[in-house]
């Protein structure tokens, strides 16, 4: 997809966004139109939604029986949603894990094209971002301006103790600290500091 997908992909977040809210259950804008929402670059592929994992079967059928063409693809941690020509995501296992209800709920709201929903804090969303990189999928250019864009919303402390498992976010950190992206306090905090071998 590219920009002129972009008005049916906003019309696909709106259109499932308010389904959702009729839903009953708690779910959260994520993904790269979350980030947009809060400042980021606008996204050119799919919306993403997160839901428990404990709500996905229940969100999947009512979304269904809202006239939504809901897919089942051979990956267990999401469904697709398909409204108006542009897919949706509805998440329910990011990174490797399923999500709980008060994962969700962490989310604030906020209007997004003028629908009143939750949106994840941009603290989470950057700890998506980086711990979902791996030798398939590592594209800075898709990344660093999220983190740009976010910076000061984020908490990065946070990220990097959540993210300390995966070296491809360990190099986008080290990377963004370089660039200016995100304050490098090896400087001025002796806990970031490296230790000197043979110490």
């Amino acid at each position: 997809m590219g920009v002129d997908d972009a008005p049916d992909l906003r019309e696909a977040l709106k259109t499932v966004a308010v389904a959702l809210k009729g839903s009953g259950v708690p779910f959260a804008l994520m993904g790269g139109y979350a980030a947009w929402a809060r400042g980021g670059p606008e996204p050119e592929h799919d919306v993403d939604f997160l839901v428990a994992e404990q709500d996905a079967d229940h969100v999947a059928q009512f979304l269904a029986d809202q006239g939504l063409d809901v897919v089942q693809p051979p990956e267990d941690w999401l469904f697709k949603v398909f409204t108006g020509g542009a897919m949706v995501d509805v998440i329910h296992g990011p990174v490797g894990a399923d999500a709980e209800r008060s994962d969700v709920e962490r989310a604030t709201t906020m209007q997004v094209l003028s629908v009143e929903m939750p949106v994840l804090e941009a603290t989470e969303l950057v700890v998506h971002k980086l711990a979902s990189l791996d030798e398939h999928y590592c594209d800075l250019a898709a990344v660093l301006p999220v983190l740009r864009a976010l910076r000061e919303q984020v908490d990065w402390e946070r990220v990097e103790r959540e993210t300390a498992g995966n070296d491809f976010a360990a190099a986008v950190l080290f990377l963004s600290r370089r660039l200016g992206i995100v304050e490098d306090r090896s400087d001025t905090d002796p806990a970031a500091r490296p230790v000197a071998a043979g110490r």
